[in-house]
């Protein structure tokens, strides 16, 4: 989280004050926006934190006499001192202009087509400047349906009007590799100073517009620790339904820039707080309005993923929808058994049925929904530890992940604390306290010699005679 106002902010320049307004009241959301430009020795940003991959993408199109910017979340998080790793460029090339320039390049998207220039694992996105497609005479080139939803918005306009196209005030940043000047036309500075989320525009429309915005507000607010503008929150709960609009793949896609941005813990809550979780996974938010205390084992897994994620170590989106929907595993499950079918089977037959379920409202695609199912299964294998039972789970990859899901499950006060213990000692002991573990349970550590069979020893003697 931040811990205050970067010092730039605070420095009384001229160009600061004419950005700040005497007061400290919030800009409000219908006045006009006023273009102001921050000098290169009134901001902090430097070509030394921006990648190399991305100042080749702006130099080659300033080179071909194209206007080149950075845009957008990287503008935002290298005034914050955030080390952005994620780098926009807008221009006013053309998509198929800006494909002309590199070799590396290709054109995606339908709704919005955009430009990806590939240097190894990195990747630059060029978007063209984009105009209001309500004031454009290209009717085919933009498309609404009748609530609002764009579905296609290809109308390529001024950079002016790119800035006022975007969601936020404080993604309305542009770094202009001519000047090395910040471009601010929607007071973003400002809202940066006030440590609020605010939205360009009016909020209903822009939900209507694109409804992932409710969620791009949360995340904002989590990852920065800024609170979202009363005029900007207030339509969230009211239009959270708006989210049934939008295909699960692509909501599947934000769910994990949702959790996986260092903040997870936080965002649950913002998520709940707002009425959107019940929108990305309403049985996991029935439960939790059935079992309140199940949400502790949720928080306790999003804030061990933060603490990975602050440590620079993997994580992995099947264990983080693992947890959340465990409470949603552990009531079907609970129902399958009083049906009169066995653990085994009946866990299984939750995994299917719960994802099945999910799937409607936010897609997984089977490279994690295969790993989250082993990790359900698993909580019922590390209960059988007979014979080497115990040793071949251990050794199993899929194990790591099952066992710190249990110790997570007893952490938040799950009836299985003696289990997680056992194994947290089975992993600290050599061979010989292995074994001891084993035999005080009540099992061997080493499996009995098979006897042969009567038959098996009558057949043989048949033979040699």
């Amino acid at each position: 989280m931040l811990k205050g106002i970067p010092s730039f902010l605070k420095r009384p320049g001229k160009t600061i004050r004419q950005l700040l307004r005497t007061d400290s009241s919030p800009q409000s959301n219908s006045a006009p926006y006023e273009l102001s430009i921050v000098s290169r020795d009134e901001h902090p940003v430097s070509r030394s934190g921006i990648s190399d991959n991305a100042l080749k993408v702006l130099y080659r199109l300033k080179k071909a006499n194209f206007d080149a910017f950075l845009v957008g979340g990287c503008v935002r998080d290298a005034l914050l001192d955030l080390h952005p790793k994620d780098f926009d460029v807008a221009t006013n090339a053309t998509p198929e202009q800006v494909k002309s320039l590199f070799h590396n390049a290709r054109i995606i998207g339908r709704r919005f087509r955009i430009v990806h220039v590939r240097y190894g694992r990195e990747i630059i996105e060029v978007t063209t400047f984009r105009a209001p497609p309500e004031e454009s005479t290209a009717r085919s080139h933009s498309s609404q349906t009748e609530n609002g939803l764009l579905v296609r918005d290809n109308v390529y306009g001024t950079i002016e009007e790119d800035a006022l196209r975007r969601d936020f005030t404080i993604n309305a940043l542009y770094y202009n590799i001519r000047d090395f000047a910040i471009y601010d036309y929607a007071s973003g500075i400002r809202d940066i100073n006030q440590r609020c989320i605010r939205m360009i525009g009016d909020p209903e429309t822009r939900y209507r517009e694109d409804p992932v915005r409710m969620l791009r507000a949360i995340r904002f607010a989590a990852k920065l620790d800024f609170s979202i503008a009363p005029e900007t929150a207030s339509p969230i709960r009211p239009m959270a339904e708006l989210l049934r609009q939008i295909p699960a793949a692509r909501l599947f896609e934000e769910v994990l820039k949702l959790f996986l941005s260092g903040q997870a813990a936080a965002t649950f809550l913002l998520l709940k707080e707002y009425q959107l979780l019940q929108q990305l996974f309403p049985y996991t938010s029935e439960q939790l309005s059935l079992h309140p205390e199940k949400e502790d084992f949720i928080i306790r897994a999003l804030e061990n993923t933060d603490r990975r994620i602050l440590a620079n170590k993997p994580v992995t989106p099947a264990f983080l929808f693992a947890a959340i929907l465990w409470p949603v595993i552990q009531n079907a499950f609970r129902e399958l058994m009083e049906e009169g079918i066995p653990p085994v089977p009946a866990m299984q037959q939750a995994g299917q049925q719960v994802l099945f379920a999910q799937s409607d409202f936010t897609s997984i695609p089977k490279r994690f929904s295969q790993p989250m199912r082993e990790i359900w299964e698993f909580q019922l294998r590390l209960e059988r530890r007979q014979g080497k039972r115990a040793f071949q789970t251990a050794e199993h990859p899929r194990f790591r992940a099952a066992y710190d899901f249990l110790v997570l499950r007893a952490e938040s006060g799950e009836e299985v604390k003696a289990l997680a213990d056992w194994w947290t000692s089975f992993q600290d002991t050599d061979s010989h306290g292995r074994k001891n573990l084993l035999q005080n349970t009540g099992e061997e550590g080493t499996p009995k010699k098979r006897r042969r069979s009567r038959y098996r020893n009558n057949r043989k003697r048949n033979k040699s005679s």
